[in-house]
């Protein structure tokens, strides 16, 4: 396995347990309500190769406001996805500091750091890490069977997440029952279930085409719209373009640019259809189901 990447097993895992709270872990709680919700200063991380070694990130500081939506874009060999690991706590830097929430990672132990990006981050991969085997409703509502929750508790939420991404009516579908996008709205129900403070997705139209491509970044704009924090991993320009704000990076280090969240009219157009197929209304195209959240 290669620097920065993750196993399948091992997204699979995260994604379905992403949000559960992890047993006799610590609870924790923001020093800070105006610190940013992500805050890095100096962060490195060095992989061993051969009798050198490879600088996957250098000196790199960047931080992430409440309700942002911001896209962090690269190519493949980057650093992007390592960044991506660290950001989720899947990975510890080298060098530098990383607070999360207002709290220096560092200085948790490892049931704490469990229990905080449990609670903290909702994870979205691009090849979904649906359990095939799962309807749309169990795998939504699972992150929350991990956690705990009562069963009917959990099927409520599950079934409102999913009406919230628009797969109303789709719930005791498998996985291959539903096409590439309606599989990407499942995962984005099912880490949004547990309201994590940021949605970080990895790649998340990597294997759509574009038109659905253009249904889910409406999907996260309209989410972002709501104030939801958004991290977009990304190798295409043009989809940061979208956020409110990109950072780019290259060999490993993070250069801060602007975001235009701009639209072509004929991807404005494709995602009004859609949303108004599947009854999305109004301003920011908000689901008139949105009102019982």
């Amino acid at each position: 396995m290669t620097a920065g990447t993750i196993c399948p097993s091992c997204a699979e895992r995260m994604a379905a347990t992403g949000n559960a709270r992890a047993t006799g872990a610590v609870p924790w709680k923001a020093r800070s309500t105006s610190s940013p919700v992500i805050r890095m200063e100096g962060l490195g991380k060095r992989y061993p190769m051969g009798e050198g070694e490879v600088r996957a990130l250098e000196n790199v500081d960047f931080a992430v406001q409440e309700g942002e939506f911001v896209a962090i874009v690269g190519p493949s060999g980057s650093g992007k996805s390592t960044l991506m690991n660290i950001i989720g706590l899947l990975d510890v830097p080298d060098d530098g500091t990383y607070w999360l929430n207002g709290l220096d990672v560092a200085e948790l132990a490892d049931n704490a750091l469990a229990d905080l990006r449990n609670r903290t981050i909702g994870f979205v991969f691009q090849n979904f890490n649906l359990l095939g085997s799962l309807t749309a409703l169990e795998n939504v509502r699972l992150p929350l069977s991990y956690r705990g929750t009562r069963p009917r508790e959990a099927n409520a939420f599950a079934r409102r997440y999913l009406a919230k991404v628009g797969l109303e009516g789709r719930e005791r579908h498998l996985p291959h029952q539903l096409s590439g996008g309606q599989q990407q709205r499942v995962a984005i129900a099912r880490a949004l279930v547990g309201n994590p403070s940021i949605l970080l997705a990895d790649e998340p139209t990597g294997a759509l085409d574009s038109r659905t491509s253009i249904e889910i970044m409406g999907l996260f704009e309209d989410l972002h719209r709501e104030g939801q924090t958004v991290v977009l991993i990304t190798h295409n320009p043009n989809l940061a373009a979208r956020a409110e704000r990109t950072a780019s990076i290259a060999d490993g280090r993070l250069q801060e640019g602007k975001g235009s969240g701009s639209k072509t009219a004929a991807d404005e157009a494709a995602r009004r259809i859609t949303l108004q197929a599947r009854g999305f209304a109004g301003e920011g195209g908000r689901r008139a189901t949105d009102a019982i959240s």
